[in-house]
């Protein structure tokens, strides 16, 4: 575990209490805005069409198009949050979890939707919070059985489960914390010019973002319309 993680873990239960809406609830709320819209977001099913249309159908190429965009919306909103350093901190966590949740969600609901998995389907939408936790959580949670079964299976299981509701929700509230705490405080080091802090979080967002979108391309195949 490298140090972000585990300046990470320490921190999430401080990071609950300075930040008492971060908690498995906007996790949800992430998602049902991500997936609905939200400002000058549009919902992820009318973006992720815009690029299908964009790249004249080609499934593929809009799901490279959708991850490419929302990477670079979130390394711009980790620029924003980033910016300033120790004094802001306790100010700036809150919105940098909410963000990266919600773009995350967006991106990964817009794979979905391309893919033909219904957004509105509690499975698929179980599936998009668990594709949030990167494809190593996610094998580590199955293997230990604290998760049933890999996205693709939750998001094709024969029925839903609601007790999944809440305990994917948690999961992905910690583990957003945890990641955005331990960022904040690992790169407080060599952040005495809060330009450097904002230029670290914009990188850490994008790339996070890159990958989930990328396993979500993996994970998440084809349903037949």
């Amino acid at each position: 575990m490298g140090l972000k993680e585990t300046v990470g873990r320490q921190l999430a239960p401080r990071i609950q209490e300075i930040a008492p809406g971060a908690t498995s609830t906007f996790v949800r709320e992430a998602l049902r805005r991500a997936i609905d819209g939200v400002g000058p977001l549009a919902p992820a099913s009318v973006a992720a069409d815009k690029q299908l249309k964009e790249q004249g159908g080609n499934v593929e190429r809009a799901i490279h198009e959708v991850i490419e965009n929302n990477v670079r919306i979130a390394g711009a909103q980790g620029f924003a949050t980033n910016l300033g350093g120790l004094v802001t901190m306790a100010v700036a966590i809150p919105a940098n979890i909410t963000g990266l949740a919600l773009i995350q969600c967006r991106m990964v609901a817009g794979i979905a939707h391309l893919r033909g998995h219904d957004l509105s389907d509690p499975r698929v939408r179980n599936a998009i919070l668990a594709l949030l936790l990167g494809e190593e959580q996610v094998a580590e949670l199955v293997s230990k059985r604290k998760l049933p079964a890999t996205p693709m299976a939750l998001a094709t299981a024969p029925a839903h489960d609601p007790t999944l509701d809440g305990t994917i929700s948690a999961v992905v509230a910690t583990d957003i914390i945890t990641r955005v705490a331990g960022k904040r405080l690992a790169t407080t080091v060599g952040r005495r010019v809060p330009v450097i802090g904002g230029v670290v979080g914009m990188g850490a967002d994008g790339y996070a973002t890159w990958k989930v979108g990328r396993y979500a391309d993996r994970e998440l195949l084809q349903r037949r319309k």
